[in-house]
């Protein structure tokens, strides 16, 4: 059943750790059957319950899965696994756009930022058991919240738009809990769900964001929570529309207990206006908007609003742990934020064209293309690893598609940031060649 690798351990810590290091090391692979949990007890001369206690962290960990009588096997994306490991190595002289950064010429420089917060330090050094928050951040975050129509509560910092995702999710949902997931989607929140504990469901999207019918379904079968993509969805570009906006809000209505994320990670580098959902069901929700896009990945900080009750948990589990983000960084971020460093016109316009130009590229040889928003082209395929090869063989490294969905079908991820207009037909050229002809539809996968 296990091959040659041998569980081990006399604790359920012990069991537990032997399992997730054989997942780590190979010696236990994706979809192996572990023995039932009376058998593993006689083998190591524990108590069942013992093997009970460890299988049970192993599925809160997001490690196993048991199915009834079918037994535990490993998860086919065990949470201990990354999914930045699925990618193909990039050859010495190959062009990398597989990694999702933003273009480092739009980024602001930061000295002068550093420098400020620096000198506010000196002045008023942050010290323990003082406000964790910087106002003057505090206040142009909820001046924006405001303008793009976000309900009003309180501001919270948290170092970046993920960090503020699983502390909310943390704080709201127990192990065993569903969280409806975008399919394809956000390939470190594919691995953050089930490390959590919890089980993702996927929910297909278009380029208007998550079909309404999908999170009905996935409501209506029990998810606790939604976490929705507001502007430039990873990987496919998608941004909630208007129209997608109003028969979303119908949707959540109906299930007011369930808890609604909105990630707006690409603040600052899209031109389309963002439609929020927060409030529509009347139940738990948070509005997150992060500067990794806009000013720099670096600059751990991300802002968020929600209802009173989901941000004080957030900021009481946040003083347990880092106590708050760093006030050096905030007020770095507030002189970013207030000088003008940042032409948030400018850099949308100069990822829409250059994505733009690759999908229309891509239309005129037949090959469909995704990319309505943000950084990144996703273009369906047939065979996901062969398209991988030949693009890499062409010198050209993309992002498997494995990366980022679940029930959706294959595809590769462009990122265009680093791309060069002149080089747009090329690359072109080069998918057409690895995928030949796209697959007509809206519909992700």
């Amino acid at each position: 059943m296990l091959g040659e690798y041998r569980i081990s351990g006399r604790r359920a810590s012990e069991i537990s750790a032997s399992v997730e290091r054989g997942v780590g090391d190979g010696g236990l692979e994706p979809g192996q059957l572990l023995p039932p949990m009376r058998e593993l007890a006689r083998q190591l001369e524990v108590n069942p319950n013992t093997v009970a206690a460890a299988y049970r962290t192993l599925r809160e960990r997001g490690v196993i899965e048991t199915a009834g009588r079918r037994g535990s096997r490993i998860r086919a994306r065990p949470a201990s696994t990354a999914r930045e490991s699925i990618r193909a190595d990039i050859p010495e002289g190959a062009r990398d756009l597989s990694k999702g950064n933003p273009d480092t010429a739009l980024l602001p420089a930061l000295r002068d930022a550093l420098l400020y917060a620096a000198a506010r330090a000196d002045e008023t050094p942050g010290l323990y058991g003082e406000e964790a928050l910087d106002p003057e951040l505090a206040r142009l975050a909820r001046s924006d919240f405001d303008a793009a129509g976000v309900p009003g509560g309180p501001v919270a910092a948290t170092s970046g738009s993920l960090d503020a995702i699983e502390r909310v999710l943390a704080v709201h949902l127990k192990p065993g809990d569903t969280v409806a997931v975008e399919d394809p989607g956000w390939g470190s929140l594919l691995d953050l769900v089930p490390a959590l504990g919890l089980r993702a469901v996927p929910v297909a999207v278009d380029d208007e964001g998550p079909l309404p019918d999908e999170v009905g379904r996935a409501l209506r079968a029990g998810a606790r929570a939604v976490v929705v993509t507001a502007r430039a969805q990873n990987p496919t570009g998608a941004a909630v529309s208007a129209g997608r906006a109003a028969a979303l809000r119908e949707v959540l209505a109906e299930h007011p207990s369930v808890l609604l994320v909105e990630d707006d990670h690409g603040h600052g580098i899209v031109d389309l206006p963002v439609h929020v959902l927060a409030g529509a069901g009347g139940g738990p929700w948070v509005f997150v908007r992060s500067v990794s896009k806009a000013y720099g990945p670096d600059l751990r900080v991300a802002v968020l609003t929600g209802d009173p009750e989901t941000v004080d948990r957030v900021r009481g589990r946040q003083r347990l742990g880092p106590g708050w983000v760093s006030l050096l960084l905030q007020r770095a971020v507030v002189r970013l934020w207030t000088s003008g460093a940042v032409d948030a016109g400018e850099v949308a316009r100069s990822y829409a064209g250059r994505r733009d130009a690759l999908v229309a590229a891509l239309a005129e040889r037949g090959v469909v293309a995704h990319g309505r928003t943000g950084m990144n082209v996703w273009v369906p395929v047939a065979d996901e690893t062969g398209a991988v090869a030949r693009m890499l063989y062409a010198g050209w490294g993309v992002a498997p598609g494995a990366r980022f969905r679940m029930a959706a079908g294959p595809g590769i991820r462009l990122t265009v940031s680093t791309l060069g207009v002149e080089e747009i037909n090329t690359v072109a050229d080069a998918v057409t060649a690895a995928t030949g002809r796209g697959v007509e539809g809206r519909r992700y996968g």
